[in-house]
């Protein structure tokens, strides 16, 4: 019933350490679907991706503190 145009919000994430988060999505017209979903954060840094906003928040984040040494 997803078509893709819908805004999905996520919770139960307990900081990357859950296992399983809900997924709610809601359509245009204020229409909700939710769902369980299985996290998949297996190392470490996997985490600190998730921490930090993704890869690309990441790698930015470590190259502006290494121009600002």
């Amino acid at each position: 019933g997803l078509d893709g145009s819908e805004v999905f919000d996520v919770t139960g994430l307990d900081d990357g350490k859950a296992k399983t988060a809900t997924v709610t999505a809601t359509k245009a017209d204020g229409s909700k679907k939710s769902f369980t979903a299985k996290v998949l954060l297996l190392t470490p840094k996997e985490v600190e991706y998730f921490r930090n906003g993704g890869l690309l928040q990441y790698v930015l984040r470590q190259l502006a503190s290494k121009k600002a040494a």
